[in-house]
């Protein structure tokens, strides 16, 4: 346990460090898939690592001993890991799981909200035009969900560019993508070191939506000169949404997908041929995330031992 419990920690680490790396090299919806479940499995286990740590600090009080029949001299001897740090985990574990439901909470909230008011949209068809001078387009989740688009962003598109933009849409609402950045960011919330890992998230997400958009349309070109001219409208004339509009959009796409930053490596995307899948990649990030896995149940068979024993030699 002395240096398992750590490895989940480490490995956060190292993941926010690959994200970008990651979600640029791999095939979008791979890495969307990857990037969530590493996501989520490491905030699990450096929640388990963290409980792992705290029990280890609650075991070392003569109230606790003396409840589960232990020797405390045995528990101080053998104890992997020092009174001060067991409270700092323990006191990590609660500001973590705090901020897991806060996050959980708001965000079921969101999507309520959001499938009520996309429910209330005119009409009955998908697709939903806004008569709005200003442009906009997202993806409103829902059963099934919806999609808007604004006048002024039909405006600003030529009838070869709207389909792009449409196709766009469409594999956000089909592949429900406001789950994957649901999960990455409710990680994020347990495990603040792992906020690069939603982000990348968010950018693999908006790239599936650009590849399917160029397989439907088949030209890479159009797709990238649409995301360009798309994104240069949004900023020229920014969308006053109303509340419920303003709800729909937040759990559509990620924020991080929103502004333009990520745009210039989208479009740079969409100018080069898809990538390729990178087994390696793919199995190398499994195999970690198994490791991981191991890592706390190692942990955790450890003390276990240590319980054992301890109640043995009383």
């Amino acid at each position: 346990m002395r240096l398992a419990v750590y490895l989940p920690l480490v490995v956060s680490l190292l993941a926010a460090v690959a994200a970008r790396p990651l979600a640029e090299r791999l095939p979008p919806r791979t890495a969307a898939w990857l990037l969530t479940g590493a996501a989520v499995v490491l905030a699990a286990a450096t929640g388990a690592g963290l409980g792992l740590l705290a029990l280890t600090a609650a075991v070392r009080l003569p109230p606790v001993d003396a409840l589960g029949d232990m020797s405390l001299g045995v528990v101080r001897r053998d104890d992997p890991a020092p009174l001060p740090l067991g409270i700092a985990a323990g006191l990590l574990l609660a500001l973590a799981a705090a901020a897991a439901i806060r996050a959980a909470w708001l965000r079921t909230r969101a999507l309520a909200a959001a499938h009520r008011q996309a429910r209330c949209l005119p009409g009955t068809a998908q697709v939903v035009v806004l008569a709005d001078e200003a442009a906009d387009a997202y993806s409103a989740p829902g059963w099934p969900g919806r999609i808007v688009v604004t006048s002024g962003m039909l405006g600003a598109l030529s009838n070869a560019e709207r389909d792009v933009l449409l196709a766009h849409e469409r594999a956000h609402a089909s592949g429900r993508h406001y789950l994957f950045t649901t999960a990455a960011r409710l990680a994020a919330a347990a495990n603040p070191l792992l906020r690069p890992l939603a982000s990348a998230v968010g950018y693999s997400l908006e790239r599936w939506a650009d590849e399917h958009a160029a397989a439907v349309t088949r030209s890479r070109p159009l797709a990238a000169r649409t995301v360009a001219k798309a994104a240069l409208a949004t900023r020229a004339a920014p969308p006053q949404r109303l509340a419920s509009a303003a709800t729909l959009a937040a759990v559509a796409a990620p924020a991080s997908a929103r502004g333009a930053g990520p745009v210039p490596r989208r479009v740079a995307a969409l100018l080069r041929p898809a990538p390729r899948p990178r087994l390696v990649l793919v199995v190398a990030a499994l195999v970690l995330m198994a490791i991981c896995g191991l890592s706390v149940l190692e942990a955790a068979r450890d003390l276990h031992g240590l319980i054992e024993f301890a109640q043995a030699a009383a």
